[in-house]
């Protein structure tokens, strides 16, 4: 690999009134290139992550990153979708852009506002990153097919509420102390485990503290090749970068196995030439919290059906074997779809920069990060490394 992240911005996260999908985007692009201390003439490419589904009346944004100055009229710009995994999408296709030599550096930022859209609309915008012809009737849009599948994992595998109710706990825990956080707040192992008024069932055995909140938000990341890198303040290589595509229908799979997590994490580590082991934290794709166990299991911390061993035994806490999440996830941070595989760039350069404040993860030097569209559809896995 020879890009390297030299930069970024990160807006709050959160119901964001007073802002636009524009504002938003020209917020962060402005604060990135502040950040990586480059201008506007410096950037050679532009892409911009942006799922919309229906949540933007604006649908053609590529040009409204050069809204964040003038200078960046004429520079290749280019709008990239893959459902929930968008915003790794848009750091995948700046990475190749500098692989091939087409640019020295490129300006990657990812966006949503989900906020403004009424509720009800808001569940069949997401439902469409599902396979309609089985899928598109499903109660409770995208949470029902996560109720599904853990459904059918409880059946498989045995209740596993407890296990659903560790990492919720443990990744609003975590939230508190991430300043960009939709949820700063620590409910604990009991709220999330019991069924109540503010903690009601959504979708078959998922509560409300299983799954991911619509959120509004923004993040921006700038990529340098090896060469210019050596002129930056900082600069976090990638290590690795693998993007699987499975099946969209999940009749075609083994819906609780997550294959496509599993094949990007075999072909990233072999990539890096590191094993899990070497990893000192991952940022992983808990849109709900059995996506979150079922991960374990993908990328190899668990056996299948044992991923509830290494949350119950604390084995991802922060101070665990493997810390997942310090950021809090998208449990807590929240999930503005075209904005999250940005954002877990942007938060993993900020563990090994040693920059990430109160979620800090203490002598960090690889980071991990698995982003998926879909359930398991788009699998995207990214290593990350401090290399100045």
């Amino acid at each position: 690999m020879t890009a390297n992240i030299v930069g970024w911005a990160h807006s709050p996260f959160g119901k964001l009134t007073d802002e636009t999908v524009e504002s938003l985007i020209v917020g962060v692009a402005r604060d990135a290139l502040d950040h990586a201390g480059i201008g506007p003439d410096d950037v050679d490419e532009i892409v911009l992550g942006h799922f919309n589904g229906g949540f933007s009346a604006q649908d053609f944004t590529a040009s409204l990153v050069l809204q964040a100055d003038d200078r960046l009229r004429f520079k290749p710009a280019t709008r990239v979708e893959n459902a929930c995994a968008t915003g790794s999408a848009a750091v995948r296709q700046g990475i190749q852009a500098i692989d091939s030599g087409a640019a020295r550096i490129v300006l990657v930022v990812g966006v949503e506002q989900m906020t403004t859209t009424p509720g009800p609309e808001i569940g069949k915008n997401l439902l469409k990153a599902s396979y309609l012809p089985e899928d598109g009737d499903t109660p409770a849009g995208f949470a029902g097919v996560f109720g599904k599948i853990a459904a059918a994992y409880f059946q498989r595998h045995g209740d596993q509420s407890d296990a659903l109710a560790y990492i919720a706990a443990k990744n609003h825990k975590n939230g508190v102390e991430n300043p960009y956080a939709q949820m700063r707040k620590d409910f604990g192992f009991e709220f999330c485990r019991t069924e109540s008024e503010k903690n009601p069932f959504v979708a078959g055995p998922l509560k409300r503290t299983d799954c991911s909140l619509v959120s509004d938000g923004a993040a921006a990341i700038v990529l340098a090749d090896d060469e210019t890198s050596k002129q930056m303040r900082r600069a976090v290589t990638f290590r690795a970068n693998q993007h699987v595509q499975d099946f969209l229908p999940m009749s075609k799979r083994d819906i609780l196995l997550f294959e496509g997590c599993s094949e990007a994490w075999a072909r990233a580590l072999k990539q890096a030439g590191v094993t899990l082991n070497d990893l000192s934290f991952v940022e992983t794709h808990d849109c709900f919290t059995i996506a979150e166990l079922i991960e374990y299991e993908a990328m190899g911390l668990a056996k299948p059906g044992q991923g509830a061993k290494i949350a119950l035994e604390g084995q991802t806490q922060k101070d665990g074997r493997l810390p997942v999440n310090p950021s809090g996830g998208l449990k807590a941070k929240g999930h503005p779809i075209g904005a999250t595989g940005v954002s877990m760039h942007a938060l993993t350069a900020m563990q090994l920069m040693g920059e990430a404040g109160g979620i800090q993860i203490k002598d960090a030097t690889l980071g991990g990060i698995f982003n998926m569209g879909g359930a398991a559809v788009a699998n995207y896995v990214s290593i990350l490394e401090r290399i100045r």
